[in-house]
């Protein structure tokens, strides 16, 4: 059977972020030769959904969707999904499976911890009882993708001994990276952590190095340390190969994990991002 993998990148402004995502393909290419991958991407990029998919349909007798996405909010749980079944009317012949996202779990979890090293070492591997972090997500109106933050800085906390990891987000919800920085400067802490929760650079990746600028020149008494985006890791590689694996299994479920709720109407109406 021919099977065509579809990477799903979001697609950014920022044309150095559409090449980092066009790379990351080149480089999971390269580690399986014998895989057909192709790239599209929601918005702001060359190949959007619909050609994406009409070109992954071509020649495939099966065309599995993988998004390239941390968090899933309206672009994984409807977008994506809508276009799927447009594509399965066009090209009946073929069967279209979607992959999760990547989520929050062990993997990422790992990648964290390593970009907290990172941050760490960069202070020169201060006390982390009075080390605070913050993980710093993009923010979304749909309450569980920024649960999903939330689960990821308590499994964290978990596993070190900084007795402060908060959330925050770059935009649509709160707290903001500022109002995070206060609460932890208020509550004594001497070094602060700041770990991008994003897969490749971008226009927010710039802004939040900015931002870091300005709360060092605010705080000056405070030392400040950032972890890096994770998208090149090798983890992510490998978590998006079980991907793949799980869905060429026949026998693995293959439901999103908002198939068969009220999601997507209550989404229509309030035009959840």
């Amino acid at each position: 059977m021919t099977t065509t993998v579809l990477l799903v990148g979001h697609g950014s402004r920022n044309q150095a972020g559409n090449d980092e995502i066009q790379a990351f393909q080149q480089q999971w290419q390269a580690q399986h030769p014998d895989w057909r991958i192709e790239l599209c991407y929601i918005e702001l990029a060359d190949v959007l959904l619909p050609e994406g998919l009409q070109r992954a349909a071509q020649g495939s007798k099966r065309v599995i969707v993988v998004p390239l996405i941390i968090s899933a909010a309206g672009h994984v749980k409807m977008e994506i999904p809508e276009h799927i079944e447009e594509a399965r009317e066009r090209f009946p012949g073929v069967e279209f499976i979607y992959a999760p996202h990547l989520g929050s779990n062990e993997t990422l979890l790992a990648v964290l911890q390593k970009q907290l090293k990172t941050a760490l070492k960069s202070l020169a591997m201060p006390d982390p009882k009075t080390t605070g972090v913050i993980i710093l997500g993009r923010g979304s109106s749909d309450k569980v993708a920024n649960g999903e933050l939330a689960k990821l800085a308590r499994w964290l906390f978990e596993t070190t001994e900084h007795e402060l990891v908060d959330i925050a987000f770059t935009g649509i919800t709160h707290p903001r990276l500022e109002t995070a920085v206060q609460r932890q400067v208020r509550l004594g802490m001497t070094q602060i952590a700041i770990l991008p929760y994003y897969l490749f650079t971008g226009l927010l990746i710039e802004r939040i190095a900015k931002q870091i600028e300005r709360l060092q020149s605010q705080y000056p008494q405070i030392a400040f340390g950032a972890g890096s985006y994770f998208g090149f890791d090798p983890a992510i590689f490998k978590l998006l190969d079980q991907r793949v694996t799980e869905a060429s299994d026949p026998v693995a479920p293959k439901m999103l994990e908002c198939d068969g709720c009220q999601y997507r109407e209550q989404a229509e109406h309030h035009h959840h991002h």
